[in-house]
């Protein structure tokens, strides 16, 4: 069944008066002469004032079209421009609606003053009235029934728009990844996912993964993002929680007035306010006292939180992005992290993959990288080919476990900028920058003596109350042949020699870096000295 909703047209359907008024065209009555168009129900909305000329409609359309139902729908607006009162008394006439889904709907937009016209486009898009718009317009050809058009909100129906929209997303996309071309599927689905849920969503995003990975930038790059299309005006407002220390941190976050305590001769707005209209990053999100925890979640809940020493609420409207390393639910577990700020953070969580889950990203990274050295110094730096080549092969190999992840690349690729002949790196440069990282992250290897050492190195002081023995007996074994071997792949070789001869098995690589992930460890995890 066709269903018409549609506005009596004060002026436009009160066309001529008598027998002329039927060469008129008159936009309410013309829906119903249409020969490819039929409405079986009509709901037609009029004020009380205009009862005598929605009752000659009405009889029209009988005329014309006596097998549709007409519904009258009385609707008084004190203020017709009103936006506030149109649309909520147009929303509650679609709750009381209560459309079948059977049925298809159709809105009228032609009739009405332009704010009612708004109001049912906006209730017609947020499948309030679950149809599509209807726009009739007079037409020479077609004499008093004019013409009509059918408009489909659902806009992927429209071939040219979705490849506009489509290719929009694309450079959307590009823009959070700096422009590098990655390789790596897996990012680039989550770069996607991140780029749709920032442009549809101002609800609290939650960024993991290791340290280095690129939380921070791709914060930075969601605000930027953000802004230009116009959708946040504030600032944006970066905080390591892991420098806040004491007293300071509710002042630091949440601001003080003047007198607060010793020292505040003046008042401190916080970064929250500071953040107001724009978006607040707290990087290490974890390191978070009780108090700051408790005091941020009211101010995202509710937007409100009390300055230090104050005795009135401020307000701030900002959307909230957080960044942890940590396994934020083992820190619930462990009564460091308020469950409930968890929940309301963790609706959309990325976690971005360290720099050597994502190898075939390095080669346009090291050309990024060198990029920006050259913005930064002013001088125009490259490879030759040899030196590419060589460095390029190293950085891919299971040797290199990039333990800082983007920050290792990042300082390599400074260094040898810093120090390249001419501007032109070469083989020299790099096999003195591959030996300086290898010494580097020989240095910075698990110590092999202690077994007991070496799991609470790698998992934690109270690794016994976690973890059964035979299982933290087969990890410590585990342990001491990765610190013993030169790469992944070669101490997987060693663990899993006995199924490698049967062929059962010949990723060895994947199956031990799946083994530790069982335990929250990766590679640079295993091979790393604890602080």
């Amino acid at each position: 069944m066709n269903v018409v909703v549609n506005l009596l047209g004060t002026m436009l359907d009160r066309g001529a008066r008598g027998a002329r008024r039927w060469d008129a065209w008159r936009p309410s009555v013309a829906i119903t002469m249409q020969e490819d168009f039929r409405a079986d129900r009509y709901y037609l909305i009029y004020s009380q004032r205009f009862a005598g000329l929605a009752k000659e409609v009405m009889a029209d359309i009988a005329s014309v079209s006596p097998e549709t139902e007409l519904v009258p729908e009385v609707m008084e607006f004190a203020d017709p421009w009103d936006f506030e009162e149109v649309y909520g008394k147009l929303y509650d006439f679609a709750r009381r609606l209560a459309p079948n889904m059977e049925d298809h709907y159709y809105v009228h937009i032609t009739t009405g003053t332009h704010v009612a016209q708004i109001c049912l486009f906006l209730l017609t898009e947020s499948r309030h009235f679950p149809g599509k718009l209807l726009q009739t317009s007079p037409s020479l050809r077609h004499g008093a029934a004019g013409a009509y058009a059918v408009i489909d909100l659902d806009l992927s129906r429209y071939d040219l728009l979705a490849k506009r929209f489509q290719a929009e997303q694309r450079e959307g996309t590009a823009f959070l990844k700096s422009g590098i071309a990655t390789r790596n599927a897996a990012f680039n689905r989550l770069v996607e996912t991140v780029e749709t849920v920032a442009m549809r969503s101002s609800s609290p995003l939650l960024l993991t993964g290791p340290t280095g990975a690129g939380k921070s930038q791709l914060a930075r790059r969601i605000y930027e993002l953000k802004r230009q299309n116009r959708q946040i005006s504030g600032r944006f407002v970066e905080l390591n929680c892991a420098t806040l220390r004491g007293d300071g941190a509710m002042s630091a976050l949440f601001g003080h007035v003047k007198g607060a305590f010793t020292g505040a001769v003046a008042g401190r707005p916080g970064l929250l306010k500071e953040a107001d209209g724009g978006i607040l990053f707290l990087d290490e999100v974890g390191e978070l006292g009780a108090d700051e925890q408790a005091m941020l979640l009211r101010a995202v809940e509710e937007g409100v939180f009390l300055p230090v020493g104050a005795d009135q609420e401020s307000a701030s409207d900002f959307q909230l992005i957080c960044g942890t390393n940590r396994d934020l639910w083992d820190e619930v577990r462990r009564d460091r992290f308020r469950e409930d700020l968890l929940a309301r953070i963790d609706l959309w969580t990325f976690r971005l993959p360290g720099l050597s889950e994502r190898r075939e990203d390095i080669a346009p990274n090291i050309d990024y990288e060198l990029e920006e050295f050259g913005k930064r110094s002013g001088t125009r730096v490259t490879f030759n080919r040899e030196a590419r080549q060589r460095f390029l092969a190293f950085a891919v190999s299971e040797e290199a476990v990039w333990r800082a992840n983007f920050r290792d690349l990042n300082a390599a690729m400074t260094r040898m900028g810093t120090l390249a002949p001419s501007g032109r790196i070469d083989e020299r440069t790099v096999a003195a920058e591959i030996e300086r990282l290898r010494s580097v992250w020989r240095a910075n290897r698990v110590d092999g003596g202690d077994s007991e050492e070496a799991l609470a190195l790698a998992l934690g002081r109270d690794y016994e109350q976690r973890y059964d023995r035979f299982d933290l007996a087969q990890l410590s074994d585990v342990l001491r042949v990765c610190r013993e071997s030169a790469s992944l792949s070669d101490a997987g070789r060693k663990l899993f020699a006995a199924t490698r001869r049967r062929k059962a098995s010949p990723n060895d690589a994947d199956r031990l870096r799946k083994y530790l992930a069982r335990f929250g460890l990766a590679w640079p995890d295993v091979t790393r000295r604890g602080t």
